[in-house]
Protein backbone atom coordinates (compact mmCIF):
# COMPACT_ATOMS: atom_id res chain seq x y z
CA UNK A 1 0.00 0.00 0.00
CA UNK A 2 3.09 2.79 0.50
CA UNK A 3 4.13 2.61 -3.01
CA UNK A 4 0.17 3.23 -4.28
CA UNK A 5 0.21 5.77 -1.33
CA UNK A 6 3.69 7.59 -2.89
CA UNK A 7 1.36 7.29 -6.22
CA UNK A 8 -2.11 8.93 -5.18
CA UNK A 9 -0.42 11.47 -3.52
CA UNK A 10 1.80 12.49 -6.34
CA UNK A 11 -1.17 12.14 -8.37
CA UNK A 12 -3.39 14.76 -6.58
CA UNK A 13 -0.16 17.21 -5.64
CA UNK A 14 1.05 17.52 -9.50
CA UNK A 15 -2.20 18.32 -10.68
CA UNK A 16 -3.08 21.01 -7.91
CA UNK A 17 0.23 22.60 -9.50
CA UNK A 18 -0.39 22.55 -12.87
CA UNK A 19 -4.09 24.37 -11.97
CA UNK A 20 -2.99 26.62 -9.33
CA UNK A 21 -6.23 28.34 -8.77
CA UNK A 22 -9.31 26.79 -9.98
CA UNK A 23 -12.01 29.36 -10.81
CA UNK A 24 -15.42 29.19 -9.17
CA UNK A 25 -16.92 26.90 -11.48
CA UNK A 26 -14.76 24.41 -11.08
CA UNK A 27 -14.88 24.60 -7.64
CA UNK A 28 -18.98 24.43 -7.61
CA UNK A 29 -18.56 21.70 -10.24
CA UNK A 30 -16.41 19.76 -7.47
CA UNK A 31 -18.72 20.77 -4.67
CA UNK A 32 -21.95 19.34 -7.06
CA UNK A 33 -20.15 15.83 -7.47
CA UNK A 34 -19.85 15.78 -4.01
CA UNK A 35 -23.67 16.38 -3.43
CA UNK A 36 -24.27 14.03 -6.22
CA UNK A 37 -22.05 11.16 -4.43
CA UNK A 38 -24.18 11.76 -1.15
CA UNK A 39 -27.66 12.11 -2.80
CA UNK A 40 -27.97 9.43 -5.41
CA UNK A 41 -25.89 6.92 -2.77
CA UNK A 42 -27.22 7.64 0.50
CA UNK A 43 -29.47 4.39 1.49
CA UNK A 44 -26.27 2.28 0.26
CA UNK A 45 -24.01 5.05 3.10
CA UNK A 46 -26.53 4.02 5.40
CA UNK A 47 -26.20 0.51 4.97
CA UNK A 48 -22.45 0.29 5.14
CA UNK A 49 -22.43 2.77 8.51
CA UNK A 50 -25.14 0.55 9.88
CA UNK A 51 -23.31 -2.85 9.00
CA UNK A 52 -20.30 -1.47 10.57
CA UNK A 53 -21.63 -0.66 13.88
CA UNK A 54 -23.40 -4.00 13.87
CA UNK A 55 -26.59 -2.05 14.52
CA UNK A 56 -27.47 1.81 13.56
CA UNK A 57 -30.53 3.07 12.79
CA UNK A 58 -30.77 4.83 8.74
CA UNK A 59 -32.46 8.01 10.70
CA UNK A 60 -29.82 8.65 12.36
CA UNK A 61 -27.38 8.61 9.82
CA UNK A 62 -29.55 11.03 7.81
CA UNK A 63 -30.04 13.55 10.82
CA UNK A 64 -26.47 13.11 12.01
CA UNK A 65 -24.61 13.10 8.81
CA UNK A 66 -26.15 12.99 5.61
CA UNK A 67 -28.83 16.20 6.25
CA UNK A 68 -26.07 18.15 8.16
CA UNK A 69 -23.52 17.66 5.47
CA UNK A 70 -25.81 18.08 2.28
CA UNK A 71 -26.54 22.11 4.16
CA UNK A 72 -22.88 22.47 4.25
CA UNK A 73 -22.48 21.93 1.18
CA UNK A 74 -25.19 24.21 0.26
CA UNK A 75 -24.02 26.80 2.30
CA UNK A 76 -20.88 26.32 0.15
CA UNK A 77 -22.67 26.38 -3.32
CA UNK A 78 -24.64 29.37 -2.77
CA UNK A 79 -22.00 31.21 -0.75
CA UNK A 80 -18.48 30.64 -2.57
CA UNK A 81 -18.59 33.95 -4.57
CA UNK A 82 -18.44 35.84 -2.18
CA UNK A 83 -15.96 34.09 -0.05
CA UNK A 84 -13.42 34.52 -2.78
CA UNK A 85 -13.74 38.12 -3.26
CA UNK A 86 -10.68 39.72 -1.82
CA UNK A 87 -10.77 41.47 0.84
CA UNK A 88 -9.16 45.60 0.76
CA UNK A 89 -6.87 46.48 4.03
CA UNK A 90 -6.21 49.97 5.01
CA UNK A 91 -2.94 51.64 4.10
CA UNK A 92 -1.52 53.96 6.14
CA UNK A 93 -1.34 58.03 5.22
CA UNK A 94 2.52 57.39 5.56
CA UNK A 95 2.43 54.64 2.27
CA UNK A 96 -0.58 56.42 -0.13
CA UNK A 97 -1.13 56.54 -2.45
CA UNK A 98 -1.35 52.63 -2.59
CA UNK A 99 -3.88 49.64 -2.40
CA UNK A 100 -3.48 46.99 -0.16
CA UNK A 101 -5.59 43.64 -0.37
CA UNK A 102 -6.22 40.17 0.55
CA UNK A 103 -6.05 36.76 -2.03
CA UNK A 104 -7.91 33.74 -0.57
CA UNK A 105 -6.13 31.25 -2.30
CA UNK A 106 -5.80 27.42 -2.45
CA UNK A 107 -3.51 25.58 0.22
CA UNK A 108 -2.69 22.54 -2.69
CA UNK A 109 -3.43 19.25 -1.15
CA UNK A 110 -4.97 18.73 1.81
CA UNK A 111 -4.91 15.05 3.87
CA UNK A 112 -7.63 13.94 5.71
CA UNK A 113 -7.95 11.45 8.32
CA UNK A 114 -11.59 10.51 9.65
CA UNK A 115 -12.81 8.66 12.63
CA UNK A 116 -15.48 5.76 12.75
CA UNK A 117 -18.30 7.16 14.54
CA UNK A 118 -19.71 9.58 12.24
CA UNK A 119 -17.45 7.90 9.19
CA UNK A 120 -19.18 10.03 6.28
CA UNK A 121 -19.39 13.47 8.25
CA UNK A 122 -16.34 13.86 9.35
CA UNK A 123 -14.75 13.20 6.42
CA UNK A 124 -16.65 14.37 3.69
CA UNK A 125 -17.30 17.86 5.89
CA UNK A 126 -13.80 19.08 5.86
CA UNK A 127 -13.58 17.77 1.93
CA UNK A 128 -16.17 20.46 0.85
CA UNK A 129 -14.52 23.16 2.90
CA UNK A 130 -11.53 21.94 1.30
CA UNK A 131 -12.93 21.90 -2.06
CA UNK A 132 -14.72 25.01 -1.69
CA UNK A 133 -11.45 26.68 -1.06
CA UNK A 134 -10.01 25.22 -4.42
CA UNK A 135 -8.05 22.49 -3.29
CA UNK A 136 -7.56 18.78 -4.07
CA UNK A 137 -7.35 16.36 -0.95
CA UNK A 138 -6.69 12.42 0.04
CA UNK A 139 -8.92 11.08 2.54
CA UNK A 140 -8.29 8.53 4.63
CA UNK A 141 -11.53 7.06 6.67
CA UNK A 142 -11.09 4.41 9.67
CA UNK A 143 -10.15 1.14 9.43
CA UNK A 144 -13.21 0.17 12.68
CA UNK A 145 -15.74 1.17 9.86
CA UNK A 146 -14.39 -1.03 6.98
CA UNK A 147 -17.71 -1.27 5.19
CA UNK A 148 -18.05 2.08 4.55
CA UNK A 149 -14.11 2.90 4.00
CA UNK A 150 -14.28 0.85 1.24
CA UNK A 151 -17.67 2.04 -0.25
CA UNK A 152 -15.90 5.76 0.00
CA UNK A 153 -13.05 4.60 -1.91
CA UNK A 154 -15.06 3.45 -4.84
CA UNK A 155 -17.89 6.37 -4.77
CA UNK A 156 -15.34 9.09 -4.62
CA UNK A 157 -13.28 6.88 -7.98
CA UNK A 158 -16.31 7.04 -9.71
CA UNK A 159 -17.64 11.05 -8.53
CA UNK A 160 -13.86 12.52 -9.02
CA UNK A 161 -11.41 11.79 -11.03
CA UNK A 162 -8.10 10.57 -8.98
CA UNK A 163 -6.30 13.75 -9.28
CA UNK A 164 -8.95 15.54 -8.05
CA UNK A 165 -10.40 13.47 -4.39
CA UNK A 166 -8.88 9.72 -3.54
CA UNK A 167 -9.41 7.76 -0.87
CA UNK A 168 -6.68 5.38 0.96
CA UNK A 169 -7.73 2.62 2.75
CA UNK A 170 -5.94 -0.03 5.40
CA UNK A 171 -5.12 -0.11 8.57
CA UNK A 172 -2.76 1.70 11.42
CA UNK A 173 0.73 1.25 9.29
CA UNK A 174 -1.45 3.30 6.31
CA UNK A 175 -2.74 5.71 8.59
CA UNK A 176 1.11 6.27 9.76
CA UNK A 177 2.28 6.92 6.70
CA UNK A 178 -0.43 9.21 5.58
CA UNK A 179 0.25 11.26 8.18
CA UNK A 180 4.03 11.68 7.15
CA UNK A 181 2.98 13.06 3.74
CA UNK A 182 4.05 16.50 2.55
CA UNK A 183 0.30 17.39 2.54
CA UNK A 184 -0.29 21.43 2.58
CA UNK A 185 -2.37 20.82 5.40
CA UNK A 186 -3.22 17.89 7.21
CA UNK A 187 -6.51 17.55 9.31
CA UNK A 188 -7.36 14.55 11.97
CA UNK A 189 -10.07 13.85 13.64
CA UNK A 190 -9.79 11.14 16.61
CA UNK A 191 -8.41 11.07 20.48
CA UNK A 192 -6.37 13.35 21.99
CA UNK A 193 -3.15 10.93 22.24
CA UNK A 194 -3.36 9.80 18.16
CA UNK A 195 -3.47 13.81 17.68
CA UNK A 196 -0.24 14.05 19.07
CA UNK A 197 1.22 11.44 16.68
CA UNK A 198 -0.33 12.67 13.87
CA UNK A 199 0.55 16.18 14.85
CA UNK A 200 4.42 14.86 15.52
CA UNK A 201 4.91 13.27 11.85
CA UNK A 202 3.20 16.54 10.36
CA UNK A 203 6.06 18.46 11.96
CA UNK A 204 8.30 16.69 10.21
CA UNK A 205 6.80 18.26 6.95
CA UNK A 206 6.50 21.53 8.76
CA UNK A 207 2.62 20.37 7.42
CA UNK A 208 0.04 22.60 9.48
CA UNK A 209 -2.33 20.63 10.95
CA UNK A 210 -6.20 21.14 11.94
CA UNK A 211 -6.95 18.72 15.02
CA UNK A 212 -10.73 17.93 16.23
CA UNK A 213 -10.09 15.83 18.77
CA UNK A 214 -12.42 15.53 22.23
CA UNK A 215 -12.08 15.28 25.70
CA UNK A 216 -14.91 15.59 28.64
CA UNK A 217 -17.33 17.74 27.62
CA UNK A 218 -19.93 19.13 30.71
CA UNK A 219 -23.07 19.96 30.95
CA UNK A 220 -23.68 22.50 33.85
CA UNK A 221 -27.12 22.98 35.09
CA UNK A 222 -28.40 26.39 36.87
CA UNK A 223 -30.03 26.72 39.86
CA UNK A 224 -32.79 27.92 37.82
CA UNK A 225 -33.11 25.86 35.35
CA UNK A 226 -36.07 22.64 35.17
CA UNK A 227 -33.83 19.38 35.24
CA UNK A 228 -36.68 17.95 33.87
CA UNK A 229 -35.95 20.09 30.54
CA UNK A 230 -32.56 19.58 30.60
CA UNK A 231 -33.10 16.12 31.08
CA UNK A 232 -34.81 15.77 27.27
CA UNK A 233 -31.71 17.64 25.57
CA UNK A 234 -29.34 15.66 27.39
CA UNK A 235 -30.52 12.42 26.52
CA UNK A 236 -30.51 13.35 22.77
CA UNK A 237 -27.12 14.85 23.13
CA UNK A 238 -26.16 11.61 25.35
CA UNK A 239 -27.54 8.59 23.31
CA UNK A 240 -27.73 9.48 19.83
CA UNK A 241 -25.31 7.00 18.56
CA UNK A 242 -24.95 5.51 22.08
CA UNK A 243 -22.58 7.91 23.26
CA UNK A 244 -20.04 7.61 20.38
CA UNK A 245 -20.02 11.47 19.61
CA UNK A 246 -16.91 13.50 20.10
CA UNK A 247 -19.08 16.58 21.54
CA UNK A 248 -21.65 13.92 23.71
CA UNK A 249 -21.43 15.35 27.18
CA UNK A 250 -19.24 13.36 29.13
CA UNK A 251 -20.49 14.38 32.41
CA UNK A 252 -23.09 16.91 33.91
CA UNK A 253 -22.79 19.35 36.96
CA UNK A 254 -26.23 20.10 38.88
CA UNK A 255 -27.03 21.77 42.11
CA UNK A 256 -26.28 18.61 44.29
CA UNK A 257 -29.35 18.43 45.94
CA UNK A 258 -30.95 18.23 42.13
CA UNK A 259 -28.64 15.27 41.34
CA UNK A 260 -31.13 12.30 41.90
CA UNK A 261 -33.84 13.99 40.32
CA UNK A 262 -32.16 14.99 36.96
CA UNK A 263 -30.64 11.14 37.19
CA UNK A 264 -34.25 9.91 37.27
CA UNK A 265 -35.90 12.18 34.74
CA UNK A 266 -32.96 11.12 32.04
CA UNK A 267 -33.55 7.66 32.67
CA UNK A 268 -37.24 7.79 32.28
CA UNK A 269 -36.87 9.78 29.18
CA UNK A 270 -34.14 7.53 27.89
CA UNK A 271 -36.54 4.27 28.46
CA UNK A 272 -39.75 6.36 26.41
CA UNK A 273 -37.16 6.83 23.61
CA UNK A 274 -35.22 3.37 23.59
CA UNK A 275 -38.14 0.76 24.61
CA UNK A 276 -37.37 -2.54 24.38
CA UNK A 277 -33.25 -1.85 24.13
CA UNK A 278 -32.28 -5.38 22.99
CA UNK A 279 -34.27 -5.59 20.08
CA UNK A 280 -34.38 -1.82 19.33
CA UNK A 281 -32.92 -1.24 16.02
CA UNK A 282 -33.30 2.56 16.75
CA UNK A 283 -30.15 2.35 19.95
CA UNK A 284 -27.03 1.71 18.26
CA UNK A 285 -24.45 -0.74 19.03
CA UNK A 286 -21.01 0.02 20.53
CA UNK A 287 -18.49 -0.18 17.38
CA UNK A 288 -16.68 -3.33 19.18
CA UNK A 289 -15.99 -5.90 21.88
CA UNK A 290 -12.43 -4.09 22.78
CA UNK A 291 -14.88 -0.85 23.17
CA UNK A 292 -17.74 -2.68 25.35
CA UNK A 293 -15.29 -4.29 27.85
CA UNK A 294 -13.96 -0.86 28.42
CA UNK A 295 -17.02 0.97 29.39
CA UNK A 296 -18.26 -2.12 31.22
CA UNK A 297 -14.97 -2.44 33.26
CA UNK A 298 -15.27 1.76 34.36
CA UNK A 299 -19.20 1.09 35.18
CA UNK A 300 -18.39 -1.73 37.50
CA UNK A 301 -15.42 -0.45 38.82
CA UNK A 302 -17.35 2.65 39.55
CA UNK A 303 -20.00 0.49 41.17
CA UNK A 304 -17.73 -1.25 43.33
CA UNK A 305 -16.03 1.93 44.27
CA UNK A 306 -20.09 2.64 46.35
CA UNK A 307 -21.06 4.76 43.44
CA UNK A 308 -24.63 4.02 42.22
CA UNK A 309 -25.53 3.20 38.72
CA UNK A 310 -29.00 3.63 37.49
CA UNK A 311 -29.88 1.75 34.03
CA UNK A 312 -33.16 0.89 32.33
CA UNK A 313 -35.11 -2.06 33.28
CA UNK A 314 -33.68 -5.02 31.48
CA UNK A 315 -30.31 -5.81 30.96
CA UNK A 316 -29.27 -4.79 27.10
CA UNK A 317 -28.04 -7.89 25.02
CA UNK A 318 -25.23 -7.86 22.13
CA UNK A 319 -23.53 -5.18 21.43
CA UNK A 320 -25.91 -2.86 23.18
CA UNK A 321 -24.91 -1.36 26.70
CA UNK A 322 -27.56 0.90 27.86
CA UNK A 323 -27.99 4.25 29.08
CA UNK A 324 -26.45 3.92 31.78
CA UNK A 325 -26.11 7.30 34.83
CA UNK A 326 -23.68 7.28 37.95
CA UNK A 327 -24.26 9.12 40.38
CA UNK A 328 -21.06 9.42 43.47
CA UNK A 329 -18.41 8.43 40.67
CA UNK A 330 -15.14 8.39 42.47
CA UNK A 331 -12.98 11.65 41.50
CA UNK A 332 -9.87 9.05 40.88
CA UNK A 333 -12.33 6.70 38.11
CA UNK A 334 -11.97 6.45 34.38
CA UNK A 335 -15.45 7.83 34.06
CA UNK A 336 -14.28 11.59 35.53
CA UNK A 337 -10.52 11.56 34.04
CA UNK A 338 -10.82 9.78 30.58
CA UNK A 339 -13.33 10.63 27.57
CA UNK A 340 -16.28 8.08 27.98
CA UNK A 341 -17.19 7.95 24.42
CA UNK A 342 -19.87 5.58 25.30
CA UNK A 343 -23.76 5.94 26.83
CA UNK A 344 -22.58 6.10 30.26
CA UNK A 345 -22.89 9.92 31.91
CA UNK A 346 -21.66 11.01 35.49
CA UNK A 347 -23.78 12.69 37.52
CA UNK A 348 -22.00 15.50 40.03
CA UNK A 349 -23.31 17.44 41.94
CA UNK A 350 -21.98 21.08 43.24
CA UNK A 351 -22.64 23.85 45.49
CA UNK A 352 -22.20 26.84 44.01
CA UNK A 353 -21.49 28.03 40.19
CA UNK A 354 -18.08 28.84 41.19
CA UNK A 355 -17.64 25.10 42.76
CA UNK A 356 -19.19 23.61 38.98
CA UNK A 357 -16.89 26.33 37.16
CA UNK A 358 -13.72 24.92 39.80
CA UNK A 359 -14.52 21.67 38.51
CA UNK A 360 -14.29 22.25 34.73
CA UNK A 361 -11.80 24.02 34.94
CA UNK A 362 -9.33 21.41 36.86
CA UNK A 363 -9.61 19.25 33.55
CA UNK A 364 -8.40 19.46 30.49
CA UNK A 365 -10.38 22.49 27.77
CA UNK A 366 -13.24 20.62 26.53
CA UNK A 367 -14.52 20.59 22.99
CA UNK A 368 -18.06 21.31 23.20
CA UNK A 369 -19.46 22.70 26.86
CA UNK A 370 -23.42 22.98 27.43
CA UNK A 371 -25.14 25.29 29.74
CA UNK A 372 -28.60 25.01 30.90
CA UNK A 373 -30.00 28.41 32.71
CA UNK A 374 -32.67 31.09 31.59
CA UNK A 375 -30.94 33.87 33.13
CA UNK A 376 -29.02 36.06 30.84
CA UNK A 377 -26.17 37.11 33.59
CA UNK A 378 -26.00 33.02 34.87
CA UNK A 379 -24.94 32.66 31.40
CA UNK A 380 -22.26 35.12 31.01
CA UNK A 381 -20.78 33.64 34.25
CA UNK A 382 -20.91 30.40 32.37
CA UNK A 383 -19.27 31.44 29.12
CA UNK A 384 -16.85 33.86 31.05
CA UNK A 385 -15.85 31.14 33.34
CA UNK A 386 -14.76 28.09 31.14
CA UNK A 387 -13.47 27.82 27.56
CA UNK A 388 -14.49 25.22 25.27
CA UNK A 389 -14.40 25.15 21.50
CA UNK A 390 -17.98 25.05 21.22
CA UNK A 391 -20.99 26.21 23.16
CA UNK A 392 -24.91 25.18 22.70
CA UNK A 393 -26.89 26.83 25.48
CA UNK A 394 -30.37 25.45 26.69
CA UNK A 395 -29.44 22.38 24.45
CA UNK A 396 -26.64 19.94 23.11
CA UNK A 397 -25.17 19.35 19.61
CA UNK A 398 -26.25 21.80 18.02
CA UNK A 399 -23.72 24.53 17.93
CA UNK A 400 -21.89 21.91 15.74
CA UNK A 401 -24.86 21.91 12.76
CA UNK A 402 -25.21 25.89 12.28
CA UNK A 403 -22.84 26.22 8.78
CA UNK A 404 -22.00 29.19 9.63
CA UNK A 405 -20.33 28.80 13.01
CA UNK A 406 -16.81 27.76 13.31
CA UNK A 407 -16.72 24.21 15.02
CA UNK A 408 -12.94 23.77 16.37
CA UNK A 409 -11.42 22.33 20.09
CA UNK A 410 -9.06 24.26 22.15
CA UNK A 411 -5.71 23.01 23.67
CA UNK A 412 -6.34 19.27 23.78
CA UNK A 413 -9.64 19.18 22.62
CA UNK A 414 -8.22 20.31 19.20
CA UNK A 415 -6.04 22.66 16.93
CA UNK A 416 -8.11 25.04 14.23
CA UNK A 417 -11.62 25.43 13.16
CA UNK A 418 -13.53 24.80 9.91
CA UNK A 419 -17.37 24.85 8.89
CA UNK A 420 -18.49 27.44 6.36
CA UNK A 421 -16.53 30.22 5.79
CA UNK A 422 -13.57 29.25 8.25
CA UNK A 423 -13.45 26.19 6.82
CA UNK A 424 -12.90 28.29 2.92
CA UNK A 425 -10.03 30.33 5.25
CA UNK A 426 -8.53 27.46 7.02
CA UNK A 427 -7.88 25.88 3.75
CA UNK A 428 -6.42 28.78 2.39
CA UNK A 429 -3.56 30.94 2.54
CA UNK A 430 -4.48 34.92 2.58
CA UNK A 431 -1.97 36.42 0.28
CA UNK A 432 -1.28 39.50 1.17
CA UNK A 433 -0.85 41.93 -1.81
CA UNK A 434 0.43 45.81 -2.10
CA UNK A 435 0.19 48.34 -4.93
CA UNK A 436 1.95 51.88 -4.33
CA UNK A 437 -0.12 54.80 -6.50
CA UNK A 438 2.46 56.84 -9.28
CA UNK A 439 4.22 58.14 -6.43
CA UNK A 440 6.12 55.62 -3.94
CA UNK A 441 6.96 58.05 -0.54
CA UNK A 442 9.32 54.94 0.84
CA UNK A 443 11.86 55.25 -2.26
CA UNK A 444 12.23 58.89 -1.89
CA UNK A 445 13.20 57.97 1.57
CA UNK A 446 16.19 55.73 0.54
CA UNK A 447 19.92 56.30 0.50
CA UNK A 448 22.05 58.34 0.45
CA UNK A 449 19.95 59.65 3.78
CA UNK A 450 19.80 63.08 3.95
CA UNK A 451 17.03 65.63 5.71
CA UNK A 452 14.12 64.40 4.34
CA UNK A 453 14.95 61.16 5.56
CA UNK A 454 15.68 62.43 9.24
CA UNK A 455 12.34 65.14 9.02
CA UNK A 456 10.74 61.61 8.38
CA UNK A 457 12.22 59.65 11.34
CA UNK A 458 11.21 62.11 13.77
CA UNK A 459 7.29 63.15 12.35
CA UNK A 460 7.07 59.03 12.11
CA UNK A 461 8.49 57.95 15.19
CA UNK A 462 6.13 60.29 17.36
Amino acid sequence: MGDNLQTMFETIRDASRRERIPDAATRKRRLSALKRLVVENRAEIAQAIDADFGGRAREETELMEIVPLLSGVGHALRSLRRWMRGERRHVAITFQPARAWIRYEPLGVIGIISPWNYPLFLSLGPLCDALAAGNRALLKPSELSPKFSELLARLVSEYFSPDEVAVATGGVEVAQAFAALPFNHLVFTGSTAVGRKVMAAAAQNLTPVTLELGGKSPAIIATDYPVEKAARSIVQGKFTNAGQTCIAPDYVLVPADKAETLARAILSIAEKAYPDLQSNSQYSNVISQRHRDRLNGAIEAARKAGASVLQPAGAAGGGKIPPTLVLGTPEDSLLLNEEIFGPVLPIVGYRDLDEALGFVNARSRPLALYAFTSERRTQDLILDGAISGGVTINGTLLHIAQDDLPFGGVGDSGIGAYHGVAGFRRFSHARAVYKPGLFNAFEVLGPPFGKLAALAIRFLGR
